[in-house]
């Protein structure tokens, strides 16, 4: 009678020296695929770059373990995944409405110092969320900021006052034309843009 433990810990050498051979054989297809598709693929520009990373992954963790996924089936499914993601970043490129059905949009979460509350509970973050992350980045309250950005990817940029950008509305910021919420926030410019929160008190 076979004892069960076997399994669990060890089934034999063959077994062994054949999902090492997968291993080594994924490392080079998965750096090489990587290669071809550039740097975007690892770079995790946003939440659909990301799940295609952790599916490549997957399934290459599948061909090297999975006594029933031949290598070829995982590479090939490997290639198919890396093919619609050039396929889709590619047609992001030259359309637009395919950009903004597939990828969501960067969200305004801080104006002027003043937080945006209906958009922190669009985008679930909690104000506990926002003040950790201001002070990852050196602040100690809200007022300091001019501006803070929900990127794509989930990480948030934090744009301070400061004596180079005093003068730069909201509407006048390019960098800030794609972020949502910046619209509504032209109509509610300040009468004085140069007055920074630091200022007032």
């Amino acid at each position: 009678m076979n004892d069960p433990r076997i399994d669990l810990w060890f089934n034999d050498w063959s077994r062994i020296g054949a999902i090492g051979v997968g291993a080594l054989f994924f490392f080079v297809f998965a750096v090489l695929l990587m290669r071809v598709l550039g740097k975007r693929t690892t770079s995790q520009m946003n939440n659909f770059d990301w799940i295609i990373t952790v599916a490549i992954g997957s399934l290459a963790s599948s061909g090297i373990l999975l006594k029933d996924v031949s290598i070829a089936d995982a590479a090939f499914a490997m290639v198919v995944l890396g093919l619609c993601q050039w396929a889709t970043t590619w047609s992001v490129i030259q359309a637009p409405w395919i950009a903004r059905a597939v990828k969501p949009t960067p969200q305004l979460l801080v104006h002027r110092g003043e937080m945006l509350n209906d958009a922190l509970r669009r985008e679930r973050i909690s104000t506990d969320e926002l003040y950790g992350r201001l002070r990852e980045h050196g602040y100690t309250n809200v007022e300091a900021v001019k501006w803070v950005v929900l990127e794509t990817d989930g990480r948030m940029t934090v744009i301070p006052f400061g004596d180079e950008d005093r003068d730069v509305r909201i509407d006048n910021a390019d960098l800030m034309g794609n972020v949502r919420g910046v619209d509504s926030m032209r109509t509610k410019q300040e009468d004085d843009p140069q007055t920074t929160p630091e200022e007032k008190t």
